[in-house]
């Protein structure tokens, strides 16, 4: 019996864990992390015949020569331990990688980018699922990559048991980060989408180069590339770099690179694709705010046009579609007050992005884990619209530095979620502010587990502040 190794006990690891297991290896299951969530999650695993070894290290010699590793995403690529393997001839691949061996039959749409890469996941998915298609998101939104293998699998087996994943899938639409990209050895997507390059990361990738190289194997590996020509680090390789690609622009056929792409035009958007272009959809039907809301748009039109999704199908779906929470997220509005949660912008550049979609004046909840990167425009985006920035965990402290420095004073550093909503109401009536925001520029594992986690309790706090508030 074939052995494997997973490292890495998310619900990626799981997934992968499960898949194997599924096709007959003996799996075993480690991470360097403890707790009571883990150690229940050990027992359930158990019970599957799966060996998971929580706070442990593996360690290898000559004789694993035979074992599979599989990484997951929130694991680096280039640990001691990784290195060792593949000195030693172990095979060592993520789980992305994994699943695309079992479900590679099957056209991908592929779709990275330092940010924006959820919310046209997630539009994408929905015009292929209205269009009839079985069309599951997978990756970093929806289920791990794996858990599709699964059920297509079970699927292609009995063609009877009905499971959360109905049949066998049509389309898989994939998010895929940097870090699964940088553990993939022969992922090859049907179509490819990159939404924007900006620097993240890097305390991961080391350098901005690397971090790009490992987004572009991407694209290289697909057989259709659409670029986001409105963002400035793509827009200037253009052509040069990438000469059969499809390109986006919010600004116009006169701003699009190339002669073939998706614009917008007197409200619409347009598809050049022949001599003629066809308007597809008015830009109103999009419910959510913002310029980059407009880019996701395009990049997701473009996929289904490509994919040869008829337009009616891709109408009905952007009119339906309510966007993904945690992205510019609506909870609720208290006395004229819209309370957002955007705890997905975790670097400055989304941060920037949040607070310019939302209406002046408004109140700022930031701060968390703080990550490398030019923290400029993020900084005037506060001087411009925010009446009073409350800080939060990690950061704080260089936070209120930097607002210092920039000469912005109304900050005050609050330390926990819970202490920034309960004062977020009261300074929003003082400063007539008609938001109040919560997107933190950085990373939420100070606090949090993960960044879901993170505008739950923000979700969880509004209303219970507004109830007591209420009452």
């Amino acid at each position: 019996m074939p052995e494997a190794l997973i490292i890495g006990f998310g619900k990626s690891g799981v997934a992968a864990a499960r898949l194997l297991k599924q096709e007959g290896w003996e799996v075993e299951l480690c991470d360097s992390s403890t707790s009571p969530t883990l150690l229940e999650q050990q027992q359930q695993l158990a019970s599957e015949h799966i060996t998971v070894k929580l706070g442990n290290t593996p360690e290898f010699t000559n004789s694993d020569i035979s074992k599979l590793i599989i990484v997951s995403p929130g694991v680096p690529w280039d640990i001691p331990i990784l290195a060792k393997a593949r000195e030693l001839g172990i095979e060592t691949i993520g789980e992305m990688e994994l699943a695309w061996r079992h479900l590679q039959d099957i056209p991908w749409v592929g779709i990275t980018g330092t940010n924006g890469k959820t919310t046209t996941t997630a539009l994408t998915a929905a015009i292929f699922q209205t269009a009839g298609l079985n069309a599951p998101a997978c990756g970093n939104i929806g289920y791990a990559a794996c858990e599709v293998a699964i059920q297509n699998s079970l699927t292609e087996r009995s063609r009877s048991p009905k499971s959360k994943i109905q049949n066998r899938p049509d389309w898989i639409i994939g998010e895929i980060s940097s870090y699964q990209i940088e553990s993939s050895v022969t992922l090859a997507p049907r179509i490819g989408i990159w939404t924007t390059f900006t620097p993240d990361h890097l305390a991961r990738h080391k350098t901005l180069e690397n971090y790009y190289n490992i987004k572009a194997k991407l694209l290289h590996n697909s057989q259709i590339q659409i670029f986001n020509g409105d963002d400035v680090y793509l827009s200037k390789l253009g052509l040069n770099h990438w000469p059969n690609a499809y390109w986006t622009s919010v600004k116009g056929e006169k701003f699009l690179i190339g002669e073939k792409g998706f614009y917008v035009e007197n409200g619409w958007v347009m598809e050049k694709i022949t001599a003629t272009p066809q308007a597809i959809i008015e830009i109103s039907a999009l419910r959510m705010v913002g310029e980059h809301n407009q880019q996701n748009l395009l990049m997701s039109v473009a996929a289904a046009r490509l994919a040869g999704i008829d337009i009616t199908a891709i109408s009905q779906a952007v009119r339906e579609f309510p966007g993904v929470p945690h992205r510019l997220e609506h909870i609720c509005n208290w006395q004229g007050i819209d309370f957002i949660n955007d705890s997905k912008a975790t670097n400055y550049d989304a941060a920037e992005v949040g607070l310019a979609s939302v209406q002046t004046p408004a109140i700022l909840i930031a701060g968390g884990e703080a990550k490398a990167g030019n923290d400029t425009a993020w900084l005037g985006q506060i001087q411009a619209k925010a009446a009073a920035v409350l800080l939060i965990g990690n950061a704080a402290p260089a936070f209120s530095k930097r607002l210092q420095e920039v000469g912005y004073s109304n900050y005050h550093i609050v330390e926990t979620m819970e202490n920034a909503v309960s004062l977020s109401g009261e300074l929003a009536k003082k400063h007539q502010a008609s938001v109040v925001l919560l997107s933190p520029a950085c990373a939420s594992f100070d606090q949090y587990p993960n960044f879901e986690m993170r505008g739950e309790d923000f979700r969880q706090l509004c209303q219970k502040y507004l109830l007591n508030v209420a009452e």
